[in-house]
């Protein structure tokens, strides 16, 4: 893609795992090689450009937060990504906590993506409105633990939204994220757009 868009500019990459100056350091949906690896370091060696590497939820996060259904919301808001698995990024007054990955919480002794996942979904044949009583149990763990204001879904399973948004209960508002699946390609950019190494 480098070679197709040339440019010296910067370039962001959100990859499912926990992500700290660079490195990846876990692998739930993805080769376990990827453990360790300075992957903006090798990126930025292979094509000769700055690279912000962050998580895919934050990304998602950071972009709803700034320019979509997040946008000028206070308190505590919680951006769920539901894809393969579930991504996660906590929001308290605007301001990211990096790195939660509690799609891996467990709910009643099984992980929530397990349960919950666009994945696990297709995976266990589960109906829209079955699913949606699974993603509610684990939206209930989440308030009963952090108390958020706001839940925003994002994902994949975004597009079919009118199948399943009217589905989902909690104490704490729940809305669809405004970029849909592409929220992590946009927050990506503008962590590359911002970084200040």
């Amino acid at each position: 893609m480098a070679a197709e868009l040339p440019s010296a500019g910067p370039v962001g990459l959100a990859f499912p795992a926990v992500t700290k100056r660079g490195v990846a350091w876990t692998a739930a949906n993805v080769d376990h090689r990827w453990i360790g690896t300075n992957a903006q370091a090798l990126l930025e060696a292979r094509i000769g450009r700055p690279v912000a590497f962050l998580n895919d939820a934050d990304a998602a996060g950071v972009a709803e937060m700034a320019l979509g259904a997040g946008r000028g919301r206070g308190g505590t808001v919680m951006v769920l990504t539901l894809g393969t698995g579930i991504g996660t990024a906590i929001f308290v007054d605007g301001r990211l906590l990096p790195n939660t990955e509690l799609g891996h919480l467990e709910v009643r002794g099984e992980e929530a993506e397990h349960r919950a996942s666009a994945r696990a979904r297709v995976d266990r044949n589960l109906g829209w409105n079955e699913w949606a009583g699974e993603v509610n149990e684990v939206l209930a763990c989440y308030h009963a633990l952090l108390w958020p204001d706001l839940f925003i879904i994002g994902g994949g399973v975004t597009e079919n939204w009118p199948q399943f948004g009217h589905l989902l209960r909690s104490r704490a508002e729940i809305v669809r994220a405004q970029f849909g699946n592409d929220a992590g390609i946009i927050g990506a950019a503008m962590a590359a757009a911002t970084d200040r190494r």
